[in-house]
């Protein structure tokens, strides 16, 4: 009996073992489909509230974007959640990329405006410096006119609707008066005030006078050239930051958003939180996304050659450099060319304007005035007013106000003009093709993988089969994964813009093309002697490259005198001036020529005595 009931409950035993191990089977595989990584991953990227994420698997969801047969841990509100997440992240990795040639661009704008107002104010220091010490008499009321005239050059270098020409021929319409009274006829200049008819009928008449010979048309002329390229260049540096900007804020069409959610986040659906793109599939999505985009690529390749000519014709050969301390120059060529001239100056004023000024005064030349530090009386008495030079020593006064004065960069200025160009130049070059490349950046890295067992947008698979295409709108044609439907308006009004600069540009400067480049550009290496610190005792003089040795002969060359420092006076000993500078490697002082050009002027008078 006993028998009979054992195999029966041996049997029943078994059953229940069996049911035991399905239903063990059956929990894990509910375990192995449930939805704890893809709530981990929503939660961890900030997708979206947690509550959208379900807990296991459903079936029969009606999705739009990440549909699949089988159990799907998406609902639609988490697609709706994937997509404004993905736009973020997309647009966000967009700004990352660009974010270094936008800065690149913003830091040298401020950089080249900043190194120009330090060399507008070199140069309105060293105008200065030669009113005050070689042309007292009219200094103090030159003065306003000369920081008048910086202040409009400063305008211009920064964009302003300013004109250099019509800024440096008022500047001279302005002290003409001051030196009709004060240089060509000294003893007049208490019978006229300023502001007074007579002022004004000298402002009015001063080109067609001519005063002050063909130095204020040159030096308009230079400063309009050499301030032109580097206005343009400013200029050019803002339209960049434009583009940048509006880049950053391109907007994603609906084909994008969803064939970006396909390739982030579809594959979350099916658990698979950590498979990633495959390379061919994330290019075809990114180039259809940035279609737009990518037809900035020529546009932007010949804006950035409009920045590397304009920056060599700014800098290349120190042209805006020189135009700047060239106005010293010029404007004391210009004096010394009104005060040689005096007789006929006189004699055309007094027809236009009416005003006489006694005959001794308008029929006697007069003299240079000159400021020296070694010119005194010959009277004993204090009161003596001090004898004017004869008409032979005019001359050596002349040669010696037209000496140049050294050039050389203040110690307080560690970046040159030139260095700053260059360093430009040299991170710019890996921008040129940006807008072809930004797909690419963004396909490359963490972000995708080029091996087996990558996502495909409907499955995992060993490699992608689809074809890839190019970039533009022309290439999405072909495209696989994402429709483009038109361009966007953005960014298309912002490709028109860059062209119409850069065919703007062209035209004014027909010639920035011909332009030799800098031959060490891609070294991105900084040229010797153009920021170090050294004096004269330092055993700087030959240092330099031949660039930098040449920059006093191409002065001297071009007929651009650039006065120094009046009566030989060492700029230590005023501090309130600024320093003067020397060309390294430039021409001898003017310690040891000053005496061999007095010797040649004696002899050469005293050849004149023996010939009469």
């Amino acid at each position: 009996m006993f028998r009979g009931v054992c195999p029966r409950v041996n049997s029943c035993g078994s059953f229940w073992v069996l049911s035991l191990l399905v239903f063990a089977v059956s929990v894990i595989g509910v375990d192995a489909y449930s939805c704890h990584e893809v709530r981990t991953a929503f939660q961890l990227r900030q997708v979206g509230p947690l509550h959208r994420v379900p807990e296991t698997p459903g079936t029969d969801v009606d999705l739009l974007v990440c549909k699949h047969q089988g159990p799907s841990c998406c609902t639609r509100k988490m697609e709706e959640s994937y997509q404004f997440a993905v736009k973020r992240e997309t647009l966000h990795n967009i700004h990352s990329y660009s974010y270094e040639l936008e800065h690149l661009i913003s830091g040298h704008s401020d950089a080249f405006q900043d190194m120009f107002q330090y060399l507008l104010s070199f140069s309105q220091g060293h105008l200065s410096s030669l009113l005050e010490g070689t042309y007292s008499s009219l200094s103090r009321h030159a003065l306003p006119h000369v920081n008048q005239l910086f202040s409009s050059l400063s305008l211009y270098l920064r964009g302003a609707n300013v004109s250099v020409e019509a800024a440096v021929h008022q500047f001279f319409n302005n002290i003409f008066p001051l030196a009709y009274t004060r240089l060509i006829n000294p003893g007049i200049e208490g019978s006229m005030m300023v502001g007074s008819e007579m002022s004004d009928c000298l402002r009015m008449i001063r080109q067609d006078v001519n005063p002050f010979g063909p130095h204020p048309a040159v030096m308009a002329h230079e400063l309009a050239g050499a301030l032109g390229a580097g206005r343009q260049l400013g200029l050019a540096l803002e339209e960049g930051l434009e583009v940048m900007n509006a880049t950053e804020h391109a907007s994603l069409s609906k084909e994008c958003v969803k064939g970006l959610v396909k390739m982030v986040y579809c594959s979350h659906c099916r658990g698979l939180t950590l498979i990633k793109p495959c390379v061919g599939y994330c290019l075809n999505v990114m180039r259809g996304c940035l279609a737009s985009v990518s037809e900035l690529d020529q546009p932007w390749r010949r804006y950035t050659s409009l920045l590397e000519q304009l920056t060599q014709a700014m800098a290349g050969h120190h042209s805006l450099e020189l135009a700047l301390l060239g106005v010293r120059g010029h404007v004391n060529e210009a004096l010394l060319y009104a005060q040689l001239h005096g007789p006929l100056i006189t004699a055309t004023v007094d027809k236009v304007c009416g005003l006489s000024t006694g005959e001794p005064t308008s029929m006697q030349p007069t003299s240079p005035e000159v400021t020296t530090s070694t010119m005194t009386s010959s009277s004993p008495l204090p009161s003596a007013a001090p004898s004017r030079p004869l008409p032979e020593q005019w001359p050596a006064q002349l040669a010696h106000l037209r000496s140049s004065f050294p050039l050389k960069p203040s110690k307080n200025n560690k970046h040159s003009l030139r260095t700053l160009s260059r360093e430009f130049l040299v991170h710019l070059q890996r921008y040129k093709s940006f807008f072809a490349a930004l797909p690419e950046m963004l396909c490359e890295g963490e972000n995708v993988v080029d091996d087996s067992t990558c996502w495909s947008g409907d499955g995992v698979v060993e490699s992608y089969t689809g074809r890839v295409v190019g970039n533009g709108l022309h290439a999405q044609r072909q495209n696989p994964e994402v429709k483009v439907r038109s361009v966007d308006p953005a960014v298309a009004e912002v490709k028109e813009r860059l062209e119409n600069f850069n065919q703007e540009t062209h035209e004014k400067f027909p010639k920035l093309g011909q332009m030799e480049a800098w031959d060490e550009l891609g070294s991105g290496e900084i040229e010797e002697g153009s920021t170090t610190d050294c004096d004269d005792e330092d055993g700087c003089q030959s240092s330099g490259d031949g660039q930098e040795k040449n920059l006093h002969k191409e002065a001297s060359s071009e007929g651009k005198p650039i006065g120094r420092q009046p009566g030989g006076k060492s700029p230590q000993e005023n501090p309130s001036k600024p320093p003067s500078v020397r060309v390294i490697g430039g021409s001898p002082s003017a310690s040891w020529a000053r005496p061999w050009s007095l010797a040649l002027l004696l002899s050469g008078l005293c050849s004149q005595w023996i010939l009469f």
